[in-house]
């Protein structure tokens, strides 16, 4: 709690100091950065504001917008030592911020992640529909992009692949490609939708997957990847490697 307090206060301590008046704007345009000792105070308050620029923008956009102007008298109160509400107020209202906060982050995801499980079924039952899209019993769905001539791996296999992944609106939140490096792993330790997906695939083939979220990440917000999403992947698979060549090539 006190580090929440102190964030608090350091917060609108940058707000004071970066009051958007006449007399700042002449003191932002005078300060002297020729010393390290200069250059280090400068920084800290730079960092300081660019995490409180972030953080209120957060709050706003989850419905929580922050009065500036008290920030600022708060601040200057405490400075001079003439707060208007004590520290166990302070404590108790930072903590209602606080659940304030929490409960509306959970209502934004759960309202998302419900926008998300509808878009996925309703492309899946779109997609389904072209030709030359397959759907297997547990309702991948596989495109093949171009036919390899050598084995199929099993689950208990260590594979070598290159792959795009992406989300339906075509944004790409990972690449083999784009690192210009193959990624090893073994089947059995990946997502369904590739346990299962790979499985089909001859070496030397490259296949089109869309995967539904049950067989991707689920109602897992990672960040790239919202919960509940459908996702699609290019795959090429280029080997299946015995245990020792896979230990060679970490």
């Amino acid at each position: 709690m006190r580090k929440t307090i102190k964030l608090s206060l350091i917060a609108a301590s940058v707000l004071a100091l970066t009051a958007c008046n006449q007399e700042a704007k002449k003191e932002q345009a005078d300060v002297k950065l020729d010393t390290v000792a200069q250059q280090q105070a400068y920084g800290i308050g730079a960092s300081v504001g660019n995490f409180l620029n972030k953080d209120l923008a957060d709050k706003k956009e989850i419905g929580i917008e922050l009065d500036q102007a008290l920030l600022m008298r708060g601040f200057e109160d405490a400075l001079a030592g003439n707060a208007k509400i004590d520290e166990e107020k302070i404590r108790e209202v930072l903590t209602a911020l606080d659940e304030s906060v929490r409960t509306k982050q959970e209502e934004k995801a759960k309202v998302e992640s419900e926008k998300s499980k509808a878009e996925g079924e309703k492309y899946l039952a779109d997609n389904a529909k072209k030709e030359g899209v397959m759907v297997t019993e547990s309702g991948l769905q596989y495109e093949v992009m171009s036919e390899g001539e050598g084995a199929k791996p099993v689950a208990t296999d260590v594979v070598k692949v290159h792959y795009k992944g992406t989300l339906l609106d075509g944004t790409e939140f990972d690449s083999s490609y784009s690192r210009n490096e193959p990624t090893t792993f073994p089947l059995n330790r990946v997502i369904p939708g590739w346990t299962e997906g790979l499985q089909l695939m001859p070496v030397g083939s490259k296949y089109k997957f869309t995967i539904p979220s049950d067989l991707a990440y689920g109602d897992r917000d990672l960040g790239k990847i919202p919960a509940n999403s459908t996702l699609i992947f290019e795959v090429e698979l280029l080997e299946i490697q015995n245990d020792a060549e896979a230990a060679a090539a970490e």
